[in-house]
């Protein structure tokens, strides 16, 4: 599966952004998906995964409350919405993809990747 992410930009504090991260070669509604952050000469942290139904969704501390991870299945796309956006939330932020029903917040299980997305929070 090749996994497309889009929608980073420069924001400032307290905005909103949504990211998308689209796959192709494969239907994504089989696969749990994730996104991760990763701030220069910091190690990629996870930020948000959803299982491959919906039904599953698991949040770092540092973004729960204020992002929102979301699946269109049809669309074969899953979002991350984000709101309230602080100075810290500034990253690279890449989705990653695993098969399986299961969610997790390692980089290490998830074998597809995309590309990455700047997001900017400027005060």
């Amino acid at each position: 599966v090749q996994l497309q992410a889009s929608g980073g930009g420069l924001v400032q504090v307290g905005g909103s952004l949504r990211l998308s991260c689209a796959a192709s070669g494969r239907a994504v509604s089989s696969y749990a998906t994730a996104w991760f952050r990763q701030a220069p000469g910091k190690e990629r942290e996870f930020a948000a995964a959803i299982s491959w139904s919906s039904s599953s969704t698991v949040y770092a501390d540092s973004v729960k409350g204020r992002f929102t991870i979301s699946r269109d299945n049809a669309k074969n796309t899953v979002y991350l919405q984000m709101n309230s956006l602080k100075p810290e939330d500034t990253a690279v932020y890449y989705c990653a993809a695993t098969n399986g029903y299961s969610i997790y917040n390692l980089p290490e299980d998830y074998p597809f990747w995309g590309q990455g997305t700047q997001v900017t929070v400027s005060s």
